[in-house]
């Protein structure tokens, strides 16, 4: 590893802690924001990714599935959901789900990514069931299902408490939850840009029932929109304050805000200086997170290799139709082989290390062997609702 250069004199002290391993403050991540010395905060930033994870990059070979992108929220940072009427509007009946769910299986995945809409007609009932049913087929398959926002929707349209809703959500096969829906946490970000959303406090809220109860969850920040750098320190406080309570989380991912078609279509996307800068700041406040994801979806595969550099010791997995960020104008591929990460992981100087959700390496040895390919006459099904 090189050696330290620090050209902004007031990195020096910051530096000092992270090298100390003492737990930097709110002011501290404002200066790192402000800092033009981005090479000196990558610097440490890594420093604390080879402490924790030496060399060793880790992917998965998972499968998104966005059962509807139907959605009564109309969030203005938002390009996925639409309203029951409108052109492109979705809904998948649940045997097109498991059809699409086979077909992951079969290319390798060890998890299911499920996030949606928050449909006006469907029930809790028909998420429970798919989710059931995908436990029934799919046994050892992970089911990383349905954000903290999509909780809160199912406890006000079930009319249960939150606790209840997890607890149904658990016994029918959830093993973990997604980080999204956290965009930035304070309530003047999110009047602007998510206004139907569940607040930031209601977020927090769900994900430490849900660590309460055995479900360990991601953690989110969209940033590169409405947010002021105090606020997206705020955020990230927030989570390891939350962190230091449960131990729940299990990675953090910083997102890219994409504008192209959302209401907020004017502000100028974030550049690769801004992508690294988060990411590394992200690994240095988040000091009892054990992993920071460069999610290559939203950064490109070249910003994620480099990403690798600034902090981040994961590059998210194979993904396979990924439909919330291309529909905001993301231009990356929608599935990236399990061989081509490696190769990315590789060509940036790490090891590849497949894991499971959980971060446990997985052996592929000794998965179950994948389900024969499908009868030519299966029809694929949708819902009109």
């Amino acid at each position: 590893m090189s050696k330290l250069t620090i050209s902004d004199q007031r990195l020096k002290p910051i530096a000092d802690k992270v090298l100390a391993e003492e737990r930097l403050t709110v002011q501290d991540g404002i200066a790192l924001y402000r800092s033009p010395d981005l090479l000196a905060v990558g610097w440490l930033a890594n420093h604390v990714r080879e402490k924790r994870h030496a060399n060793v990059t880790y992917f998965n070979v998972n499968r998104h599935i966005n059962p509807t992108n139907v959605c009564v929220a109309h969030c203005k940072l938002c390009a996925f959901g639409r309203d029951p009427s409108a052109p492109g509007a979705y809904t998948f009946a649940l045997e097109e789900i498991y059809q699409r769910a086979e077909q992951g299986v079969r290319e390798g995945a060890t998890e299911f990514h499920i996030v949606g809409g928050l449909h006006p007609d469907l029930s809790f009932d028909y998420f429970l069931e798919l989710i059931r049913g995908l436990k029934q087929r799919f046994g050892s398959v992970h089911l990383k299902a349905f954000t903290m926002v999509e909780v809160g929707y199912f406890a006000r349209i079930a009319k249960l408490s939150v606790r209840e809703t997890l607890l149904k959500m658990k016994e029918a096969g959830v093993d973990s939850l997604p980080g999204g829906g956290a965009e930035i946490f304070h309530p003047r970000v999110r009047k602007i840009i998510c206004d139907h959303k569940v607040s930031g406090q209601m977020w927090l809220s769900i994900a430490r029932q849900a660590h309460e109860i055995g479900l360990r969850s991601n953690a989110t920040m969209l940033y590169g929109h409405v947010e002021t750098e105090e606020e997206r320190v705020d955020h990230l406080v927030k989570l390891r304050e939350l962190q230091d309570q449960t131990h729940g989380f299990v990675t953090f991912i910083p997102l890219a805000f994409h504008p192209d078609n959302t209401s907020l279509s004017y502000i100028p996307k974030p550049t690769g200086y801004a992508d690294l800068r988060n990411i590394a700041i992200a690994r240095l406040l988040l000091d009892n997170f054990d992993h920071i994801k460069a999610y290559w979806i939203m950064l490109t595969p070249s910003i994620a290799q480099i990403a690798l550099r600034f902090g981040a010791n994961d590059l998210d997995g194979t993904v396979v139709e990924e439909k919330i960020y291309h529909d905001a104008g993301a231009k990356t591929s929608e599935f990236t082989p399990r061989a081509e990460l490696e190769r990315l992981i590789r060509a940036a100087g790490r090891v590849p290390v497949e894991r499971d959700t959980l971060y446990r390496p997985v052996d592929r040895s000794k998965l179950p062997a994948a389900p024969p390919a499908p009868r030519a006459d299966l029809v694929s099904l949708t819902l009109n609702v």
